[in-house]
């Protein structure tokens, strides 16, 4: 969340930011809140210091035998008590309304960041992998039509057991996930990251702490309750992304100066009710509402928190680049930031089997796989992350970064697409040989049940 002292000494600087962003927050209402609440603070310590004073005068006016005057006095500081606990129950009352508010004010984009209010402002910075692209069959099947050919997807059973968009991985579908997995979270050891299993369920602070409440509710799965409900602090909500255990794992703590850079990455399921909700992409599996994902949580100095998202960028494209798969790179403009982010780029890895609108000049469409993020302090004030950069000195918030690193099922999809044959199989990317136990090409398998049969010999 953004400091209260912040928002009252850089108003316009706030009021851009929310234009900027299409954010519909009224602040004006927030300030109001704000300037009340100052004028109760300093109407107590008013009310206070007289109470002290006369709280002296009284033991005075006892020794002076003032009987008269004590008996005023007494009366004055039973009248200055009701008027000081009813300007702190005021004052508690809009102390809990303004920190309700102040978690509904986005952070304040940073200065680079481009202007613009929804994804078709966002800047391709560049793109990776065009220049030698593999031959592709005459039609690229699509993974949905391709998985189910090969019986290694199934959405069908998937809905029989559990509901739309949900899905089976078999056989070799099944092996390339675990694979990806381990694949992608060995190169981030390579590159410094400690591991970190997190239990999925989550409570209401964390997912407050690192910005998906109150905002997002509705798009996460509440466990016991509808999310119409109240919720309290204690509640449970299915993991929506390692982001928020991650993090939050260190809430409430100071951290030491040679703690810092703190690198973290977990494997998790992931579950969000609005991801398949888009009615273009019912089909398949690249809106889901559970995926499996590897995250990069980063903990760091303030004044490093911009190298680092530049260097967190790199550590996730280096899984797209040893799998040979072309991407392309997106500045997002202030409109697409998520609620949180500072700054964020996108990596868009390419899946040629079915051709979009925005899809490049190859045809087919580009599927993101990452967003990296530079959350500034936003994320530490509202978990209470912070660190001492020296042993004697004060502590100071800590700056949060992530990104995807990647998310699998779209990575899968890109294979599918990317690595088909004419015949109608996938050649496995050479560095994920190894984790699928020597095998070089998918071939999938045959269906089972008499499902598998044709019309003829089901009769």
């Amino acid at each position: 969340m953004l400091d209260r002292t912040y928002i009252r000494e850089n108003t316009e600087e706030v009021r851009d930011a929310l234009e900027n962003r299409g954010a519909d927050v009224d602040l004006d209402e927030f300030l109001e809140l704000d300037e009340r609440w100052r004028e109760l603070k300093a109407r107590g310590d008013d009310l206070r210091h007289e109470r002290n004073q006369i709280t002296k005068k009284i033991g005075k006016l006892v020794a002076d035998g003032k009987d008269e005057e004590r008996e005023e006095a007494i009366k004055r500081s039973r009248e200055l008590k009701a008027e000081i606990e009813e300007v702190e129950e005021e004052g508690v009352e809009l102390e809990d309304e303004l920190r309700e508010r102040i978690l509904e004010i986005p952070q304040v984009p940073d200065e680079s960041v481009p202007l613009g209010l929804d994804e078709r402002h966002n800047v391709e910075d560049r793109r990776w992998g065009f220049d030698d692209l593999r031959d592709l069959p005459d039609e690229v099947t699509p993974h949905y039509d391709l998985g189910e050919d090969l019986d290694i997807i199934d959405e069908e059973r998937a809905a029989k057991t559990t509901g739309s968009g949900f899905y089976f991985l078999k056989g070799e579908g099944a092996q390339l996930e675990h694979a990806l997995i381990q694949f992608m979270m060995d190169i981030h050891r390579e590159q410094g990251y400690v591991d970190v299993f997190p239990p999925v369920p989550v409570k209401s602070t964390s997912m407050r702490g690192t910005g998906q409440l109150p905002k997002f509710a509705d798009d996460a799965y509440r466990l016991g309750g509808s999310n119409e409900e109240e919720y309290d602090d204690e509640d449970l909500w299915l993991c929506p992304t390692a982001e928020v255990p991650v993090t939050n794992m260190y809430a409430n703590e100071i951290l030491l100066d040679d703690d810092l850079p703190l690198k973290h990455q977990a494997y998790t399921p992931n579950f969000r009710r609005e991801a398949g909700e888009h009615g273009t992409e019912t089909r398949g599996i690249v809106r889901v509402h559970q995926f499996n994902k590897v995250e990069l949580v980063n903990f760091v100095e303030p004044e490093d928190s911009y190298d680092r998202l530049e260097e967190l960028l790199g550590e996730a494209e280096e899984v797209l680049k040893r799998l040979g798969l072309p991407y392309r790179i997106l500045e997002l403009c202030t409109g697409d930031l998520t609620f949180a982010s500072a700054k964020t780029y996108d990596i868009e890895v390419w899946a040629p089997g079915d051709d979009m609108d925005d899809g490049p000049e190859q045809g087919g469409r580009w599927l993101e796989v990452s967003s990296a993020s530079n959350f500034e302090d936003f994320q530490a004030r509202r978990a209470g992350l912070r660190y001492r950069p020296e042993r004697h000195e004060s502590a100071e918030y800590l700056h949060t970064l992530n990104a995807s690193g990647l998310a699998i099922p779209r990575v899968m999809v890109a294979i599918l697409e990317y690595y088909q044959n004419e015949d109608g199989t996938v050649t496995i990317p050479e560095p994920l040989q190894p984790y699928m136990g020597g095998k070089e090409v998918i071939e999938g398998h045959e269906k089972v049940g008499e499902s598998a049969l044709g019309a003829g010999e089901r009769e």
